[in-house]
C-alpha cells in the first residue's frame, strides 16, 4: 500500500481477501484512511480482456450516426437503461448540461418480481445495441458482472472498517439497480462553449461506484477545496464513495466529489465505464448504530432509497418530463 498525490491510497483486494490477520487489518486501514477523499485505487483480479472488448464493442457503437445510436433511446427510462444523447444530463449544482454521450445498462430480474411490479422504471430490460454492434450484449453483461462481484467484494471491507459485520451491505445488493454506463467524451475542439468541462462537479448517489479503467486522463477529484488529478496504477480500478454511503455512516465516510475536464482544445475523445453500486429501492438508509456517538449524533433522517434517488434523477436532469435545462 502506497500513498498517492492528494491522500488517494493504493490498496490490494486481494491481499484483504488471502492475507494475513495483519495484512488485513493494513488494507481495512488504508481503505477507510483514504475514503477520507471520497476515493481509493483497488488493485484488482478483473480480467484485462473483459475490459478491452467492452471498450472496443462501445468506440464501435458511439462511432455509429446519431440516427442509429438514437434507435435505443428508451423513453421513461431516466438514463437508467439505453442511449441517452449529448447534452442531456447535468450536474446537479449547474445549468449546463454534460458534454457526453451515454449507454446504461443494469440488473435484471424475473418477470413479475416484486421489485419489478414494485418500481417498474427501476427494473426496465436491458436495451443495448446487439442489432447494430453484434456481440456487444453479451460483452457488456459480462463487465457489469465482474464489476458488481468486485463492488460487492469492497463493500466487505468498508463494513469491516466502520464496525459493522462485513457481511452487512450483501443483503441490500441482491437485485439492487446498480447500473453501468459507458461515456463517451467528444473532443473539445466539438464543444459548444470554451470551458473544457466535460462533466461538472458533483456526488454520486451510490453507495460506491468503480471506474476500472479510462482511455484519457481527465478525471479530478476534490480534496480540501483542490481540485487533485486521479491517475490509478495499472491493473487497478478506482473506486469513489456516493450519496448513500455517506448517509449510512452518518457522515464518517464522505461522498467523493469529482468532475471531469479536458486539456484546453483536447483533440482526443474520453471513453470511461462506471458502475453504480445502488441497494434495493426499499432499502431504508438510517445511519447505522457503529456511527454514531456523543462526539458524532445523527446527522440526518432516514430515507428510502428508490425516493432518494428519484429525486435525484430529476436534479441532473434524467426525467425526460421534468427537465429543468434543455
Amino acid at each position: 500500500m502506497t500513498a498517492a498525490t492528494g491522500d488517494i491510497l493504493d490498496v490490494d483486494l486481494l491481499r484483504y481477501e488471502q492475507g494475513t490477520a495483519d495484512e488485513r487489518r493494513a488494507v481495512v486501514d488504508g481503505v477507510i484512511r483514504s475514503l477520507e477523499t471520497g476515493f481509493v485505487y483497488c488493485r484488482h483480479d478483473i480480467p484485462v480482456e473483459v475490459i478491452d472488448q467492452a471498450y472496443e464493442l462501445l468506440r464501435a457503437f458511439f462511432h455509429l450516426e446519431r440516427e442509429e445510436k438514437e434507435r435505443y433511446v428508451v423513453e421513461g427510462s431516466m438514463g437508467q437503461t439505453g442511449y441517452t444523447g449529448l447534452l442531456v444530463e447535468t450536474a446537479a449544482v449547474n445549468a449546463q448540461p454534460d458534454w457526453k454521450e451515454m449507454l446504461n445498462w443494469g440488473v435484471e430480474v424475473p418477470d413479475g418480481h416484486p421489485l419489478q411490479r414494485r418500481f417498474p422504471h427501476r427494473y426496465m430490460p436491458r436495451t443495448l445495441p446487439e442489432g447494430s454492434v453484434p456481440g456487444i450484449a453479451a460483452a457488456l453483461g459480462a463487465l457489469f458482472d465482474t464489476l458488481f462481484d468486485l463492488q460487492r467484494r469492497f463493500l466487505r471491507i468498508i463494513a469491516h472498517g466502520i464496525g459493522a459485520d462485513p457481511g452487512f451491505f450483501d443483503g441490500m445488493l441482491d437485485n439492487g439497480p446498480t447500473l453501468c454506463r459507458a461515456i463517451r467524451y467528444p473532443p473539445m475542439t466539438e464543444a459548444p462553449a470554451d470551458d473544457f468541462i466535460w462533466a461538472g462537479e458533483h456526488g454520486d448517489i451510490s453507495l460506491i461506484t468503480a471506474l476500472p479503467r479510462a482511455t484519457r486522463r481527465g478525471l479530478q477529484v476534490k480534496v480540501d477545496d483542490a481540485w487533485v488529478d486521479a491517475i490509478p496504477p495499472d491493473g487497478h480500478a478506482i473506486i469513489n464513495t456516493g450519496l448513500m454511503l455517506e448517509r449510512l455512516t452518518n457522515g464518517r465516510i464522505p461522498t467523493g466529489i469529482h468532475r471531469v475536464i479536458a486539456a484546453a482544445g483536447e483533440v482526443e475523445e474520453r471513453y470511461s465505464v462506471v458502475q453504480f453500486c445502488h441497494p434495493t429501492p426499499w432499502t431504508l438508509l438510517s445511519p447505522l448504530a457503529c456511527c454514531i456517538d456523543e462526539a458524532h449524533p445523527q446527522r440526518e433522517a432516514p430515507i428510502m432509497a428508490g425516493d432518494w434517488l428519484d429525486q435525484v434523477l430529476y436534479d441532473i436532469n434524467l426525467i425526460e418530463d421534468a427537465r429543468r435545462v434543455t
